[in-house]
């Protein structure tokens, strides 16, 4: 990525899908502070879930946020297929899931990637003395 950080570098759609490391911090912080807080669905017909039956018709609220392990290993967004196979696909839905899955997810996860890179390519950063440098771990546990 650091060749796309250079001032007025133009970025192209081939770089921005490239950008994994990129990638995997915004689904990190997605998980952190999902972009929708609850998803909902209407059940299609009465069910019964570990004792709890849920009418037909009935508005069902799934909170994003508690879906997601509150501690993840730092390759739990890798893009390594062994990784992938073992994450559960229910418990990171930040666009939702399945035919109903939000119909801007790609352009959104395109934005943001290109909004993280135009603020490094135009901004510097730099830690404060009171900055805690710690590794992975400690930032990941709400």
């Amino acid at each position: 990525m650091s060749c796309f950080l250079i001032l007025q570098t133009p970025i192209t759609y081939d770089a921005l899908m490239k950008m994994d490391c990129l990638e995997m911090a915004i689904n990190e912080s997605m998980r952190l502070l999902p972009t929708a807080p609850r998803l909902e669905r209407v059940c299609k017909k009465t069910v019964e879930l570990n004792g709890v039956t849920i009418p037909k018709d009935t508005l069902v609220g799934i909170p994003t946020y508690v879906l997601c392990p509150f501690c993840a290993l730092p390759q739990f967004f890798s893009l390594h297929p062994e990784c992938k196979s073992e994450m559960n696909q229910y418990a990171f839905m930040p666009f939702g899931l399945g035919p109903r899955n939000c119909i801007g997810m790609r352009f959104a996860q395109m934005i943001m990637k290109l909004l993280v890179v135009k603020l490094l390519q135009n901004f510097s950063m730099e830690t404060c003395k009171e900055t805690q440098v710690g590794t992975f771990h400690q930032y990941i546990v709400h």
